[in-house]
């Protein structure tokens, strides 16, 4: 291991800050695209799949619960797609393994825009539905490892955490580009949206496709990767070398991700669900969701900086603590009714307490590992973590809400799965100086 840092710092000379941003802006872009196909998929379930690929005599609910079921499966695909692209992006390269994330990413999206309705091939629509969302859960589960180290393993170490936490506006830059261009088809009369209108954003995910192949193409190599290659420091199956060297740095970024990913569910998919529970409008509630995204998407950056100069982990540590100092007033500020206070609720769960977190993030897990096995071992804490994050977050706080129609065990859930990320700070190491 540290022959192979010793080699980055010795042989590497700092990148010029232009290539840099060069870098910086391709990632980005190429992230915002792939994020874009994972999440178009999540408003088509909630507006119009329910209707178009399950039994259109079941229950409009059961349909809609099917396209859910559906859109989960990307999530449990995820931890395969963190292992096979882990491997080809610690083997081949990061950005072959990017390239080929992105190609089945826009296969599978454009292919839903395609499918057939239930109507005309009866059962085989919703397996063919399900099939394509599972190579979207592959492809997005080798994306964020990738798109991460593209840009932190070219920074200079004292600006890491600044230029890392960029790969993460990609995430929210997709999120904004799926919502528009839903909004954008719902403009069509209601028959023609159901109709065809729906299958415009997944058949534009061509054009999108394209470009971001384009852009993953001309990027350079991953200046540690290189310098690895070039010492002999690659591995034939850095997988299982993962595993066997860097157990419990595995278990340290999957540790990590419960109150980020957990936490994050909460405030921008359950709060959702809270608001009208307690009868707050769902326009309110959305605006402030999207509000609160834009402002994090600053806010991160900032967080970033901050663990360049302070360190990783007492930046980690205030998102952390301050999930469990808001989890009760974040939902007393929404039973106020009041927009402004239910705005801030939403703002300051997002980007003071996830915002913290997920901007510090990148760099903590990325230099928890050695470079030859890198792109693996982040890819299997990051993935593996989500199913039990922010997969099962938002089904057991409505199943506790339903139980008890009260907020305060939610809050408690959320205080559960700070301490948990507490817990694994406490055992994890300053990695800054790395």
């Amino acid at each position: 291991m540290a022959t192979v840092h010793s080699l980055t710092a010795e042989r590497s000379a700092a990148m010029p800050d232009r290539a840099l941003k060069r870098i910086v802006i391709a990632s980005v872009a190429g992230n915002a695209m792939e994020w874009y196909d994972f999440f178009v998929y999540g408003t088509a379930a909630a507006l119009v799949f329910g209707k178009l690929f399950f039994p259109a005599n079941a229950d409009p609910l059961i349909g809609t619960l099917g396209a859910f079921a559906a859109f989960a499966m990307g999530f449990v695909a995820r931890p395969l797609g963190g292992i096979v692209f882990g491997h080809i992006g610690d083997r081949y390269g990061r950005r072959a393994s990017l390239v080929w994330t992105l190609l089945i990413m826009g296969f599978a999206t454009f292919g839903i825009g395609l499918l057939p309705t239930y109507d005309h091939v009866g059962v085989w629509a919703p397996v063919a539905l399900v099939a394509l969302r599972l190579l979207q859960g592959v492809a997005s589960g080798g994306e964020w490892g990738g798109g991460v180290l593209m840009i932190s393993e070219n920074a200079p170490p004292e600006k890491r955490g600044y230029y890392a936490a960029w790969s993460q506006l990609g995430v929210g830059g997709g999120f904004v580009l799926s919502s528009a261009a839903f909004l954008a088809v719902q403009a069509l009369p209601h028959e023609q949206f159901i109709s065809w209108g729906w299958r415009l954003p997944f058949l534009a995910s061509i054009v999108i496709f394209a470009l971001g192949v384009y852009i993953r193409h001309s990027l350079p190599e991953s200046r540690d990767f290189k310098n690895a290659e070039e010492a002999g420091k690659t591995s034939h199956m850095p997988v299982l070398e993962a595993i066997k060297r860097h157990p419990k740095e595995i278990l340290m970024a999957m540790g990590l991700r419960v109150a980020e990913n957990g936490g994050a569910y909460i405030f921008l998919a359950f709060s959702l669900v809270y608001g009208k529970f307690v009868g707050i409008p769902n326009s309110t509630m959305l605006i402030g969701v999207m509000l609160a995204m834009v402002i994090e998407m600053v806010a991160m950056l900032l967080w970033g900086k901050l663990s360049d100069r302070i360190g990783r982990k007492p930046v980690y540590m205030i998102g952390a603590v301050s999930l469990a100092v808001m989890a009760f007033p974040f939902f007393w500020l929404l039973d106020t009714h009041s927009t402004p206070l239910i705005w801030l609720a939403l703002v300051l769960g997002t980007a003071v307490c996830h915002g913290a977190m997920i901007g510090t993030l990148p760099a903590l897990v990325g230099e928890l590992f050695s470079t030859e096995v890198r792109y693996s071992g982040v890819a299997l804490g990051h993935e593996v973590a989500s199913i039990f994050a922010g997969g099962l977050s938002p089904l057991l706080a409505t199943a506790l809400l339903l139980r008890y129609h009260a907020s305060w065990p939610v809050a408690v859930f959320l205080i559960v799965l700070s301490l948990i990320t507490v817990v694994t700070l406490r055992f994890t190491h300053e990695t800054r100086q790395r």
